[in-house]
C-alpha cells in the first residue's frame, strides 16, 4: 500500500491511526534490537496522538495531510521532551525544550511521531558507525553499514518501522543512506525547508528532507515541511505548488536528462552497469539523454570539507559544558574531534585566507559551472554513491570514508535539490540513482522519480 493510500484508508477508518501505530511498533519491537534504527521511543505519547486522530475522524472533523502516519525523526532535530543528543555524549542528557519548525508542521498535519533515529555523531560521518548508541545495521544488506549520517532514518524505512522519516543532508547524508538501504531520500533546494531547530553541522550546507518507500510519502512530507519560515531567514519566500501532484507523472516526453561522464568515471563498474539500465529506462519513458562533462569534480570534496570544518567548529563553540551538557572536546568521538581540530586551525586569521577563503572561491566556481551544466537539461541522472557499503566494523581509511560523498557534495555546495531512489542491486546490495535539478526545480526531480517508479 502506498503512503497516500494508507492516509486515505485511515481517513475512511478502514485502518485506524491506532492500528497503524501498533503495527509499526510491533515491527520496531521485533527488529530494532538487531538493527538499532531507533534510539529513543515514546509509544505512550504516540498512542495518545493516534487516538486523538481517530476521535477527530469519528467526529467528522477535518484531519491533516499526514493523518495517522507514523514518523521517525533524526536525533539532531528538536522535538520537545525527547533527548536531542545528535548521537553524541556531549548532549546525552539534553532534553528538547521546543519543537523545530518541521516538527510543529508535522504535528499540525496529524503525523504521529514515534521516536528518534540513530545517526553519526553530530552528523559527521557517512556510515552511522560513530554514534554513541552504536552502529545501525542495514536491513537491505545485513552486516553492512546503512550509510550516513542519517542511517537510522533510512534503516527505519527499509525495515518498515515507520511510514516516513526525516533526516538532514549536509553533503549527502540523506541520499547516501537512501542508496545503501534501497529507499527513497530527498534533499530539497537549500532554503526550501526551514532549518530552525536543527543542530548545525554546517549551516550553509545543511537541509532537512524526507525518506519513504514511495514517491507519495516523499511528496506528502514535502507538502508539510516545505515553505517560508519567518524564524529562518534562509527560507525561500514564495508560493509553492503541491508536490503530491508530481506523483501522477507517467511519461518523460519533453524531458532532457543529463548524464555526466566524470560521475560515471569515478564509480565502480558494477554500479555503473545498474545505473546505465536506469538511464535506458528514462529513455524508454520518452526522455532525451544528453552527455555532459564536469571537470570540476575533483574540487568537490576538498571544497566541501574545508567549509564543513570551519562552520562545524563555529557551531560547536556553544557546547562548552556550561549550558549544554558536557564540553564537546572532552567527550566527543574521533571524527568529531578531527573536524573541530582542523576547523579551529584553518579558522585562525593567518590561515583563513589560505584555506577557507579559497574554498569559498572554489564553491562559487563549482556553483557557476554546475548551473551552466544544468542550463540545457531538466535533471541530471547518475549514481548516488560511487562504491558499495563496507561491512560494519571494517577498518577503512578516513579519505576512503570521505570518498563516499564525492557524488553527493555537489548538490550541497550549489544548493540545488537532489534525490536518491533504488536503481537495482550489486551482489544483493542496493544501488541508488541520484537525480539533481536546478535550484527550486524540486518538482522536476519528484516527477522523474514518479515516472521511474511506475515501471
Amino acid at each position: 500500500m502506498k503512503v497516500i493510500e494508507k492516509v486515505e484508508a485511515i481517513k475512511q477508518q478502514e485502518l485506524t491511526a491506532t492500528e497503524n501505530l501498533e503495527q509499526m511498533y510491533q515491527v520496531i519491537e521485533e527488529k530494532n534490537d538487531d538493527i538499532n534504527a531507533f534510539v529513543e521511543l515514546d509509544f505512550e505519547r504516540a498512542q495518545k496522538v493516534a487516538k486523538s486522530i481517530d476521535q477527530k475522524i469519528k467526529n467528522g472533523e477535518k484531519t491533516g495531510k499526514l493523518a495517522g502516519l507514523v514518523i521517525g525523526i533524526k536525533s539532531n532535530i528538536n522535538v520537545e521532551d525527547f533527548i536531542i543528543s545528535a548521537a553524541s555524549p556531549t548532549l546525552k542528557e539534553y532534553q528538547g525544550s521546543y519543537n523545530a519548525t518541521v516538527i510543529d508542521r508535522i504535528i499540525k498535519e496529524d503525523g504521529v511521531i514515534v521516536g528518534l533515529t540513530n545517526m553519526d555523531e553530530f552528523a559527521a560521518g557517512s556510515s552511522t558507525e560513530t554514534s554513541m548508541y552504536g552502529p545501525t545495521d542495514n536491513p537491505s544488506a545485513p552486516g553492512h553499514i546503512p550509510g550516513g549520517s542519517s542511517g537510522g532514518s533510512a534503516a527505519a524505512i527499509a525495515a518498515n518501522m515507520c511510514d516516513i522519516a526525516l533526516g538532514s543532508d549536509t553533503g549527502g547524508s540523506i541520499r547516501n543512506p537512501a542508496s545503501h538501504c534501497g529507499v527513497m531520500g530527498f534533499k530539497p533546494t537549500y532554503g526550501m525547508v526551514s532549518r530552525q531547530g536543527l543542530l548545525d553541522l554546517a549551516m550553509s550546507l545543511d537541509q532537512i528532507g524526507p525518506f519513504a518507500n514511495d514517491t507519495t510519502g516523499i511528496a506528502l512530507m514535502l507538502d508539510v515541511i516545505a515553505g517560508y519560515d519567518p524564524c529562518d531567514t534562509t527560507t525561500i519566500n514564495k508560493e509553492l505548488t503541491p508536490f503530491i501532484d508530481d506523483t501522477e507523472t507517467t511519461s518523460l516526453e519533453g524531458t532532457t536528462v543529463g548524464v555526466v561522464k566524470e560521475f560515471m568515471d569515478v564509480t565502480d563498474e558494477k554500479i555503473d552497469c545498474v545505473i546505465n539500465k536506469s538511464i535506458d529506462q528514462l529513455s524508454d519513458l520518452g526522455a532525451e539523454i544528453k552527455e555532459l562533462s564536469f571537470p570540476d569534480i575533483d574540487l568537490g570534496l576538498p571544497t566541501y570539507y574545508l567549509i564543513n570544518y570551519v562552520e562545524f567548529f563555529s557551531a560547536t563553540r556553544k557546547y562548552d559544558g556550561r549550558k549544554y551538557g558536557e564540553r564537546i572536546e572532552e567527550v566527543c568521538g574521533p571524527e568529531v574531534g578531527r573536524r573541530i581540530q582542523i576547523g579551529s586551525y584553518i579558522s585562525q586569521k593567518e590561515f583563513s585566507g589560505k584555506y577557507y577563503n579559497k574554498a569559498l572561491q572554489a564553491r562559487s566556481l563549482i556553483r557557476n559551472d554546475f548551473n551552466d551544466l544544468l542550463k540545457d537539461v531538466d535533471v541530471i541522472a547518475g549514481p548516488t554513491v560511487p562504491k558499495l557499503p563496507h561491512k560494519i566494523g571494517e577498518e577503512i581509511d578516513t579519505m576512503d570514508m570521505y570518498a563516499y560523498d564525492v557524488l553527493t557534495v555537489i548538490a550541497n555546495i550549489t544548493g540545488i535539490p537532489a534525490s536518491s531512489m533504488k536503481a537495482g542491486a550489486v551482489d544483493d546490495i542496493p544501488v541508488g540513482l541520484q537525480l539533481q535539478a536546478k535550484p527550486e526545480e524540486d518538482h522536476k526531480i519528484l516527477s522523474t522519480m514518479s515516472a521511474i517508479e511506475k515501471i
